[in-house]
């Protein structure tokens, strides 16, 4: 908000005295109840949904040293409140519209309270007695709408303290306030009488006037261009934040003060001036960039007020003028920061043009999709003032005498938008306010912000023509440390190469040891190493060597591990080929690899597609093979060689191999037993499908350890009572579930026997925090949250879920042992704490690429910029997450698993959390279907606790209790199970199409069927100008705005004798 005259600039001499004259033509025709501004009926509305709330309650605090005169104080308020009809004005609602009420007369009276306190008291107690008056509601129908407060601190030291609400005044009205009183101040403590001359008029004829004015062609044409500029679907800014968003708006807020230098204000200026534009249209341009770096989002608006307050006749009055116009900025195609000054100049100049509808009006004009959990329109607010201030009608501080004014900074106690920024010039550079919101943010997390915008203007200074994603944004102290600190990793582990040459030791160090248990049969490590070589021996004689892909299709047993050994011993690498797939897929992959040897079984035989590999039968064959030597093959293969190719889905519809060569998967491993140290007394199920990373260190982390490694027979894993009864019997001590598995599992009888569980892994999945929380409660086991893609040998991240630890999510934790995380923007830039950024992977785990595909190889593993080492690469994974403060990561899902709705980003995560935290659903999955083209919807797929029930309605109310209504699911569909693939996890390709009955989707018309609905859709239709309102319709969808609302329960407490808040509405 500009406090200078720029807007009113563009209008004539000729125009101004029109306006005059107008205003001084009403002022002769004053009725005796007068009608409310737009703004005001804003308030007064935004009052009525929360009538106990001081969101608009606006406050000021001065520190006064001197002698004070508090007759003349006292005096000078009074002739104030005189002066101003707006501080003798009360609101009340006469047949459902508001109205002012104008006392003829008010005294004010000024409480002196007595503060003299211990001096290392007195500031704390000075916050303290200001919040309390700050924090309390005004009565609008009541009154006074301004509370005065004098705290005493001695003779010579007082506080005073104004609050006012904003439905009566503005920032600017403060400034007049402080102007008048020192004026009179001046003139009552020297005996004199008041120099003030009388007001021409009033705020209620400019109200008056302003509603003459805003019709017909004038208003016309600037909602033309307002709806030009604002119509369709908006996008919603979506700031990170600290803590989930509520279902309802809530406005508790503190704020966060800095200063800009001198030297930074000088340089700005001159960017200013050699760009043609103001210092509010630089520090605006400015702001922008800071919110669509923080969002990736680069439809960026914003809102912003403007002081209104034309013609200049009513500068000198207190009241409710400032406006707030929406100025929506397009950042795309990464301009430069001069490109995007030339951008919010136009956007600002053409919004100063077409100002005067009231910001109110505008909503109900654009009926944007509504949403109780945010502000319309805009979610995000700028304000400037400059100085000096206009000192004819205004004073930033109010001067009494000899006494000594400086103004005192106050604790906000409310925020009445997500994030406000103020920016204010004084006589050494620039002071800004964040203004937030608590129930979203952190003051760490602000603190960050400050530091971030500090360093953003001081990189335009520097260089204006920088395009926006290059300029810097994180402090010099912040890139180094989650570029460098945070990955500080660095291990050296013993020399060596490859995976199976850890076995041998092992083989070779304990012979005799049990290394393998398949349904009661044992296998100790001397005669596996033996049967290994012989299977390595066979395979070497068919060609297999480094670098030779071999597949192998056999169902979970001994013959598994026998397998996987032989080929690595060949020094091959293995292709896990499920015999649960479709003979289709694993043809695709056969071909797709040039496989030329695959190990299989008797059983699974008929499974393998027809082609011309040789096929091995490890049981039908084992005769032949036994013939082979004993001892280990003399197999030419290093570390860098591969170990093994996994196909994952592909985007395309066709999977695609991931290649791992040793030492990545080595690294692995080895990190793995520095982090959780397995010993001989150790067993491990290994229940995973082959075709799934995690049976990677299932089969070999214990073998390279001494530990026993159990195997589950084929098709256990999706058997939660089988897996009870295994890890009970056998005496599993280690074991990894995938969430949905782990969930089922904890719900099975007898599952608090598995006492000999020391450590649950989990990963492929998000692990929801419920899920956590309820496993902590049954079992002693430690539970381990990994996270990681194939790509990258299994698992990249750690994190130890212990009892009470904070959050609204479980992490995935910090990096592994030599390897690397970056979370970085769209153009490779680290992005700061708390800021999402895709999840980029660096370090020794990173497989080779893609098997056949250097074009997708070249896209996803790129060059990497931070190691310093050459050929250092990344792969880019396609996942978002942030840093948590102290260095914690927290997954946010998939870059694609971020929907719109109806202009809303959703993340389907989000609602699931909620939706699982219904305690009658066990499981909970949500997903966007468009079965009709172009219209998108949430579906929710739910799983109920086996003896629980629950209606659709009821979860469908539940979810609308917790969450905006954007996010909850049209559709709500039960199912005794959710779907899943051989890997374990949701299969949400699989999940149903909803049917279409109304009490899944809620949208076909059906009449009144009660007098009382009959009645209430009465009212509706002629409250909306309508033949006829169905019992499902939206009142808003329908044309609905919130003047209207009122009107509706006006006429609903009329006819039914009934007192009805207008929350019901909503």
């Amino acid at each position: 908000m500009t406090t200078d005259r720029n807007h009113t600039a563009g209008l004539s001499r000729k125009e101004k005295q029109e306006r005059l004259a107008q205003l001084l033509q009403r002022k002769a025709n004053e009725p005796e109840i007068r009608s409310l501004s737009f703004a005001q009926e804003q308030l007064w509305f935004l009052d009525q949904l929360k009538p106990d709330s001081a969101a608009y309650n606006i406050a000021r605090a001065f520190r006064l040293s001197g002698p004070l005169d508090v007759a003349a104080l006292t005096q000078s308020l009074n002739v104030v409140v005189q002066r101003h009809e707006t501080l003798r004005t009360t609101f009340a609602a006469r047949d459902g519209q508001p109205v002012q009420v104008v006392a003829p007369a008010l005294t004010l009276e000024l409480p002196v309270v007595d503060l003299r306190v211990p001096m290392d008291r007195r500031e704390a107690e000075i916050q303290r007695r200001a919040s309390e008056e700050i924090l309390r509601p005004f009565d609008l129908s009541c009154g006074p709408l301004l509370r005065v407060l004098l705290l005493r601190l001695d003779d010579q030291e007082h506080v005073l303290l104004f609050v006012m609400h904003h439905i009566v005044s503005d920032g600017w009205s403060l400034g007049v306030l402080n102007r008048e009183l020192s004026v009179l101040y001046e003139a009552f403590s020297g005996g004199r009488g008041s120099p003030l001359a009388e007001l021409p008029f009033q705020y209620a004829d400019f109200a008056d006037w302003q509603r003459q004015r805003l019709q017909g062609e004038v208003l016309d044409r600037q909602l033309a261009y307002w709806k030009g500029k604002l119509g369709g679907v908006l996008p919603v800014l979506e700031l990170p934040t600290d803590r989930p968003r509520g279902a309802v708006q809530t406005f508790v807020g503190s704020q966060c003060s800095f200063e800009l230098s001198a030297e930074l204000w000088e340089s700005l200026k001159v960017v200013s001036q050699q760009e043609g534009v103001t210092m509010f249209m630089t520090l605006l341009a400015a702001f922008e960039v800071l919110l669509a770096r923080y969002t990736r989002q680069m439809d960026v608006l914003v809102g912003s007020p403007v002081a209104n307050r034309s013609p200049q006749e009513l500068e000198g009055l207190i009241g409710l003028f400032v406006n707030t116009v929406v100025l929506r900025t397009d950042l795309s195609g990464n301009p430069s920061f001069r490109e995007v000054l030339k951008r919010v100049r136009e956007v600002t100049l053409e919004a100063y043009e077409h100002q005067e509808v009231p910001f109110g009006r505008l909503v109900e004009e654009l009926r944007p999709e509504r949403d109780a959990s945010r502000n319309p329109l805009f979610q995000v607010m700028f304000a400037y003032q400059n100085v000096p201030m206009l000192e004819e009608v205004t004073k930033e501080v109010p001067s009494f005498g000899d006494v000594a004014v400086r103004v005192l900074e106050l604790e906000a106690g409310a925020a009445q938008f997500d994030l406000t920024l103020s920016m204010r010039e004084t006589g050494w550079g620039l002071a800004g306010v964040f203004n937030y919101n608590t129930d979203l943010y952190e003051a760490a997390t602000i603190g960050r912000m400050v530091g971030h915008w500090q360093t953003l203007l001081a990189s335009i200074a520097a260089d204006a023509g920088q395009r926006v994603w290059e300029l810097p944004l994180l402090t010099k102290e912040e890139r180094q440390q989650v570029v460098v600190e945070w990955n500080d990793t660095g291990v050296r582990y013993e020399a060596g190469g490859c995976i199976h040459e850890l076995f041998e030791e092992q083989a070779g160090a304990h012979p005799e040891r049990v290394a393998l248990v398949y349904e009661g049969e044992e296998v100790t490590y001397g005669e596996l190493e033996r049967r290994a070589n012989r299977v390595g021996h066979y395979l070497r004689r068919l060609g297999v060597g480094a670098e030779v892909l071999v597949g192998i299709c056999v169902e979970r047993s001994i013959e598994m591990v026998v397998g996987l050994l032989g080929i690595l011993k060949a020094g091959g690498a293995y292709v896990p080929l499920d015999p649960a797939y479709p003979r289709e897929r694993l043809g695709f992959m056969v071909a797709d690899a040039r496989v030329k040897v695959i190990l299989s079984q008797q059983r699974v035989m008929e499974r393998l597609p027809a082609g011309e590999a040789r096929v091995v039968c490890l049981d039908g064959e084992w005769a032949e093979i036994a013939r082979e030597s004993e001892a280990q093959p003399a197999a030419a293969v290093v570390g860098d060689n591969l170990a093994y190719v996994i196909y994952t889905s592909g985007s395309t519809g066709q999977p695609k191999g991931v290649m791992n060569t040793h030492r990545g998967i080595r690294n692995r491993l080895l990190w793995m037993q520095d982090a959780y140290h397995l010993t001989e007394m150790d067993r491990v199920l290994q229940k995973t499908s082959f075709s799934f990373d995690v049976s990677v260190w299932e089969f070999f982390w214990p073998l390279l350890t001494g530990a026993v490694l159990v195997i589950a027979r084929p098709e256990g894993h999706k058997d939660s009572a089988y897996l009870v009864e295994l890890i009970a019997g056998e005496e599993i001590t280690t074991v990894h579930f995938v969430p949905p598995m782990l969930d089922a599992f904890l719900l099975e009888r007898g599952v608090q026997a598995c006492v000999s569980l020391k450590r649950v892994i989990c990963s492929g999945e998000e692990l929801p925090l419920e899920l956590q929380q309820r496993f902590i409660s049954l079992l002693q086991a430690e539970l381990h949250n990994l996270y990681g893609p194939t790509e990258a040998a299994v698992d990249v991240t750690f994190w130890h879920c212990r009892r009470g630890s904070t959050g609204n999510t479980v992490p995935i934790g910090r990096p592994i042992a030599n390897t690397q995380i970056y979370l970085l923007d769209e153009h490779l830039n680290p992005v700061p704490v708390g800021v999402p950024g895709e999840l980029h992977i660096g370090g020794l785990g990173l497989a080779r690429g893609y098997l056949n595909r250097a074009a997708l190889t070249a896209a996803k593993f790129i060059p990497g910029p931070f190691s310093g080492e050459a050929g250092a690469r990344l792969y880019r994974t396609g996942d978002l997450a942030r840093y948590r403060p102290e260095g914690d990561i927290e997954f946010l899902g998939r870059l694609d698993n971020q929907v719109k709705i109806r202009g809303f980003r959703v993340e389907l995560g989000e609602i699931e959390v909620v939706l699982r935290q219904h305690p009658a659903v066990r499981e909970g999955v949500v997903i966007v279907r468009e079965d009709v083209a172009g219209d998108k919807r949430l579906v929710a797929y739910v799983v109920i606790h086996e003896g629980q029930a629950v209606l659709v309605e009821e979860l469908r109310g539940y979810l609308r209790d917790r969450l905006p209504g954007y996010m909850v699911p049209s559709a709500l569909v039960m199912l005794a199970a959710l779907p899943l693939t051989p890997n374990g996890k949701v299969d949400r390709r699989a999940l149903p199409r909803p049917g279409t009955e109304r009490s899944e989707w809620g949208q076909a018309y059906v009449a009144p069927r009660t007098p009382v609905e009959e009645v209430l859709a009465g009212i509706w239709a002629g409250v909306l100008g309508l033949d006829r309102v169905g019992v499902y319709d939206n009142f808003f969808e329908l044309g609905g705005h919130s003047l209207l609302g009122v009107q509706v329960i006006a006429r609903a407490c009329r006819t039914f004798n009934l007192d009805i808040p207008l929350t019901k509405l909503f």
